[in-house]
């Protein structure tokens, strides 16, 4: 476990990067936090980031909404889907973490750690969520926006010319809609291996007919690839 010299250095340090200080630090503790650190504790109180990431998530797509809501009139609410899309998938929040080195202030269990965990998209696109939601409490909205605007300006910028990310489910039901209006569902059919190390297998399904099979190491990961092959068999 970190101790207490260590944990007011990494608390720091983020704050620095980041450029934001907390008025309250158990919120920055607890956007950091992994559930594999929380599990290996002794103390049973500890808090961890799955609520927070629920909440940022919420906040990080109303801001990007906003944004490019204002930002291109011109485009009808289609491409503003796909283009949000793009911004908020677990690649790009992966990849905004990585920016700010995230990763090395996660507090995690032996496992994990040993399993590349600091590294892990799944993991740092929810911390990264984690702490959008943490700023949103200790700050409010127009501390959290400041936030995401400054870190995904770029990633809107290159959806704004679709050169970010693909974004398979939404094209899968583009795809699939202008052929019929059976519903597509995602269903996890298998998950493996131990807490710290999980991975999943995902169906997509037309109606009642599968159309497509992902593995991941999350289950949005997975869901993106069953899209993925989705595409190939629709096309």
């Amino acid at each position: 476990m970190v101790n207490t010299n260590d944990m007011g250095q990494k608390i720091h340090s983020l704050q620095e990067t980041i450029n934001y200080k907390f008025n309250n630090n158990h919120m920055i503790i607890e956007a950091i936090t992994h559930s594999s650190y929380a599990n290996e504790s002794k103390n049973k109180n500890i808090r961890y980031n799955e609520r927070l990431e629920f909440l940022g998530d919420s906040v990080l797509g109303l801001t990007i909404s906003e944004y490019i809501f204002e930002k291109y009139k011109h485009l009808p609410e289609g491409e503003l889907t796909k283009m949000r899309a793009s911004v908020v998938c677990e690649a790009s929040l992966a990849r905004q973490a990585r920016n700010i080195g995230l990763g090395q202030y996660l507090l995690l269990g032996k496992g994990e750690e040993l399993t590349g965990g600091r590294d892990r998209e799944s993991i740092l696109a929810d911390a990264l969520e984690a702490l959008i939601g943490a700023i949103y409490i200790d700050g409010g909205i127009e501390e959290s926006r400041k936030f995401v605007l400054n870190y995904f300006m770029d990633s809107i910028v290159l959806a704004s010319k679709g050169s970010l990310f693909k974004d398979y489910k939404t094209d899968l039901q583009e795809l699939l809609q202008s052929k019929g209006f059976e519903k597509i569902t995602y269903k996890v059919v298998n998950e493996y291996g131990p807490d710290h190390n999980k991975s999943f297998d995902v169906e997509v399904l037309f109606g009642d007919t599968v159309i497509g099979r992902g593995s991941g190491k999350s289950k949005k990961e997975a869901e993106q690839r069953a899209a993925k092959e989705g595409i190939k068999r629709g096309q």
